[in-house]
């Protein structure tokens, strides 16, 4: 902990001094693991508290990059992670959770795993999620312990007594109640051949060394046991350095390559993603379902007051995936990666931009109305709905505006979104004025023939002979 703490001041000095930084806080005996948190002497965790970002030329990110160079390796240190995220950990982007129905097979399983991971270029904090916890002794009854009587529970207690202490009385004093415990002697209790020199009593009155009543085998105890859907689990955990590697390329390599020959190896092994890969799975899992539902929703919103099947489909909502080019485009040049939060933008946008296009339709169908050919009303509405439509657009944009340039911390979140929103609608409207004219008059075009057609039917002559 105190080399962590040096390390962090160093890297604060050479990066801007105290300015950059508002404290250095450590806890031994406490840290917050992937897992939760976690109590026991053999803990520590360090913190850095960095100011706001507009007031530090060094990210939260490569300032970690440089605090993990200047620790280094240390002796004996059986897991170090570093987090740079805002608030709270997240769950690392390379998550797998293990099941097997034996203990030492998912163990051996779970190194195997976190070996292969440790081979891809770009991965950091590789954990194999085994915790064995503090050394402990096992016992197991002999059959010479069976034969004389004793049960386990008899053994456990013996031992318990001899070496922690029975209680034999209590007694008042004052306010306060003292309890009188009777154990072995200091000088019987210091080493672990104490132990096995034990003498436990059995039922019948007799006595017998514990070496002889049981087996003593050195193990150790689990400080958690995970389980899901009621099989015992392990979870293979990895993060990623920014730019060297691609977290959804190596769960695929995982997934397909390097899980089935651990299989192989392990019967009976099954796996799943699990943290964010999870989450993932089901946001797309509802976002593809919810999607469907909103455009089925939009076009029938729309074909009901436009009385058309073609119009809703191949002119107004045709705005759609142009919006989503906008929004690529808008996270690109903002810098920013995509996230579930820019797909929610994206669901949102599909909403947003069809109103544009929705109101140049409505007034092309009123000039076709009026007695114009197709292309003249697709002019005529353009021109007359040209205003309105980049109005509407730009106000649109204007007030997403301050969340997109927002730089604080607490607009990280939203951002995305907002980006997604405004970008879609602002590059939506260019489609609008210039494609969606040309889509009206492609869609309209077999009407108009249609109808020149029926025309022409009526007003031919009729055959001689006909009544």
């Amino acid at each position: 902990m105190q080399q962590m703490v040096g390390a962090a001041k160093k890297v604060i000095g050479e990066n801007g001094g105290d300015g950059i930084s508002r404290g250095v806080f450590s806890v031994l005996g406490m840290a917050d693991t992937t897992r939760g948190w976690s109590q026991g002497s053999h803990l520590a965790e360090v913190g850095v508290m960095l100011v706001p970002t507009d007031k530090r030329e060094i990210g939260s990110h490569e300032f970690a990059q440089l605090w993990r160079r200047e620790i280094g390796d240390v002796p004996g240190l059986e897991f170090m992670t570093f987090d740079s995220s805002t608030g709270r950990s997240e769950t690392p982007p390379i998550d797998v959770r293990l099941s097997h129905r034996d203990p030492r097979m998912l163990e051996g399983a779970a190194t195997a795993l976190a070996a292969q991971m440790a081979t891809f270029a770009g991965l950091k904090d590789v954990d194999d999620g085994i915790e064995l916890g503090k050394p402990q002794l096992d016992f197991t009854l002999s059959d010479d312990g069976i034969l004389a009587g004793l049960t386990p529970a008899d053994l456990a207690a013996q031992v318990r007594a001899s070496f922690y202490g029975a209680e034999a009385l209590r007694q008042q004093r004052g306010r306060n109640e003292v309890k009188v415990m009777v154990r072995l002697p200091l000088e019987e209790r210091r080493s672990l051949s104490s132990v096995e020199d034990l003498v436990v009593r059995t039922p019948i009155g007799g006595e017998m060394p514990l070496r002889r009543a049981a087996r003593v085998d050195r193990g150790r105890a689990y400080t958690s046991i995970n389980r899901a859907e009621g099989k015992r689990v392990i979870r293979v955990q990895a993060d990623v350095f920014e730019g060297e590697a691609n977290a959804q390329e190596v769960m695929k390599v995982l997934l397909s390559e390097s899980l089935p020959q651990i299989k192989a190896r392990y019967p009976g092994l099954t796996w799943e993603r699990a943290g964010r890969q999870k989450s993932m799975e089901e946001f797309w899992d509802f976002l593809i379902v919810a999607f469907a539902f909103a455009l089925l929703a939009i076009y029938g919103l729309i074909a009901v007051p436009l009385k058309s099947f073609a119009q809703p489909f191949f002119a107004v909502m045709m705005a759609i995936p142009f919006g989503f080019v906008g929004a690529v485009l808008g996270h690109w040049l903002m810098g920013l990666d995509w996230s579930m939060v820019s797909w929610m933008g994206l669901v949102a946008l599909s909403g947003v931009v069809v109103n544009d296009s929705l109101v140049f339709v409505a007034a092309a169908n009123r000039f076709r109305g009026e007695g114009l050919d197709r292309l003249a009303a697709a002019e005529a509405a353009a021109r007359q709905r040209f205003r309105p439509i980049l109005l509407t657009s730009l106000t649109t944009f204007g007030g997403l505006a301050p969340m997109i340039f927002e730089t604080s911390v607490q607009a990280r979140i939203i951002i995305p979104m907002a980006v997604s929103l405004g970008y879609g609608v602002l590059f939506a409207t260019l489609i609008v004025l210039l494609i969606v004219p040309s889509l009206f008059a492609i869609v309209e075009g077999p009407r108009e023939r249609w109808s020149a057609w029926q025309d022409e039917e009526e007003e031919a002559p009729a055959p001689e002979g006909s009544p």
